[in-house]
């Protein structure tokens, strides 16, 4: 189920973000580059001063993540994170106009961690991954070889004994070798890494390999896998982020931020196992509808319910009406919908329609960041899904973004056109909102902060 959800996953694309103070962003063309720049992108447009300063405010108090990707949901009358990858597996689908990007992003964040690195060791997934994986860790590779470090691939997985070799589809041979752990430090034969970069999310737990490294870095943190992270903290720490956001530019928070709530350990194949369910569903659908109302939007509102840790694609129950719950666990013709909901803790999340499209297949962009520059973007299309429905599934495809060939910055005042239209900056402002939103929440969670405040 992992893999079918993950090869649903990926695909990326363009953006950018200068090395310099002011973050450069790109004339970007995408599917919805015609027509006006509606009332939340021109606000974006006429504040990028004042974001742009907010940002390296945020940057100058907290760390961002190394890397990380961010699913948003454009529905016309908002944009919203609906995921954020703190793993991401898509690096072969950038773009390679990005990849000069790419590579200043990792050479910056080498240089804040460790300025005198020369080598670097990624940890890929346990197990044997599909192809499409192998060409994100090739590319992955290629972008941190080019920011000036020799890269390799060490195995945290107890059933690899021996270096292994794995060909990506476009024929790079990659070798995965078995990690070695001694006192304090991990690393691979005849090879001493500075930093260690996961790209495994730690689903099934943190190995001791990987604990009490006091001489190496390891990024993201142990806290950032999905023994510790839960979503509903992110997008808590999203929605305080959302409401200081708001009213730095005059917005409502609505508009750029998902309502929740969330659920501890549900099994609804017990007495009352569904309740909390129900009342978060109800609430949360309350909330959306009064927002809808007041805004005029004669939309649907729905709610997705999903895993509160783990991948994301998994798990995911769409839900409209509060009847649908209503047989929900019983015997019948509500079996498959009770199949659907995930166990264990849940996250009820304000579902956001799609209003882009890449010729018919509905589309949702996703923006990839390194350090706290965004350095690519894509869509991730579906042709047989609705714009009500999740998009990581089979028989999604991937559009990466295209630069147009002048790139400039947004410029305040600006209306009508293509030209003019840069509606990629929202999407990387959003991005960014969500990796601010995730440092806060790796603070939340760091053991040796909390043990420093218990002291």
């Amino acid at each position: 189920m992992a893999d079918t959800a993950q090869a649903a996953h990926e695909a990326h694309g363009p953006v950018q973000a200068s090395h310099q103070e002011e973050v450069m962003v790109p004339h970007l063309v995408t599917a919805l580059s015609k027509g006006a720049i509606n009332e939340l992108e021109q606000r974006l447009l006429d504040a990028t001063p004042v974001i742009e300063r907010w940002f390296r405010l945020e940057w100058m108090e907290h760390t961002p993540p190394l890397y990380c990707a961010v699913d948003l949901r454009n529905a016309g009358f908002k944009v919203a994170p609906v995921d954020t990858d703190l793993h991401p597996q898509g690096w072969h689908n950038l773009s390679p106009e990005t990849l000069p990007l790419a590579v200043q992003a990792a050479q910056a964040a080498i240089e804040k961690v460790c300025p005198e690195a020369h080598n670097l060791m990624i940890v890929p997934e346990n197990g044997k991954r599909p192809a499409y994986y192998y060409a994100s860790l090739a590319k992955l590779q290629e972008i941190f070889h080019m920011a000036g470090l020799n890269v390799r691939f060490g195995s945290i997985d107890p059933d690899l004994k021996q270096n292994t070799e794995v060909r990506t589809p476009g024929g790079t041979t990659l070798i995965i070798e078995p990690a070695q752990r001694s006192r304090y430090r991990m690393g691979l034969e005849h090879f001493e890494p500075c930093t260690i970069l996961l790209n495994n999310d730690l689903r099934d737990g943190a190995p001791g390999i990987l604990e009490d490294l006091h001489e190496q870095y390891v990024l993201p943190p142990l806290q950032a896998g999905w023994t510790v992270r839960r979503k509903s903290r992110h997008f808590q720490c999203y929605q305080d982020v959302a409401k200081r956001f708001g009213k730095l530019i005059g917005i409502d928070p609505w508009l750029i931020n998902p309502e929740f709530a969330s659920c501890g350990h549900i099994n609804i194949h017990e007495p009352n196992g569904g309740e909390c369910l129900r009342t978060n569903v109800k609430a949360v659908l309350a909330k959306v509808r009064r927002k809808y109302k007041e805004y005029g939007i004669n939309e649907k509102p729905f709610v997705v319910v999903k895993a509160d840790h783990g991948p994301s694609g998994m798990g995911i129950m769409i839900v409209h009406d509060l009847k649908e719950l209503d047989e929900i666990g019983k015997d019948g013709a509500q079996a498959k919908t009770a199949a659907q909901v995930p166990a264990g803790e849940v996250i009820i999340q304000e579902g956001v329609l799609t209003s882009e499209r890449i010729n018919d297949a509905v589309a949702e962009p996703v923006v990839y960041m390194i350090d706290r520059y965004v350095v690519g973007g894509f869509y991730r299309a579906h042709a047989e899904r609705d714009a009500d429905e999740n998009l990581k599934a089979p028989g999604a495809r991937f559009v990466p973004l295209p630069f147009s060939s002048d790139a400039h910055l947004p410029r305040p005042g600006t209306t009508g056109g293509p030209a003019s239209t840069n509606r990629f900056y929202m999407y990387g402002v959003i991005a960014r909102l969500a990796m601010v939103a995730a440092s806060y929440e790796l603070e939340a969670t760091d053991p040796e902060l909390a043990e420093l405040a218990a002291a």
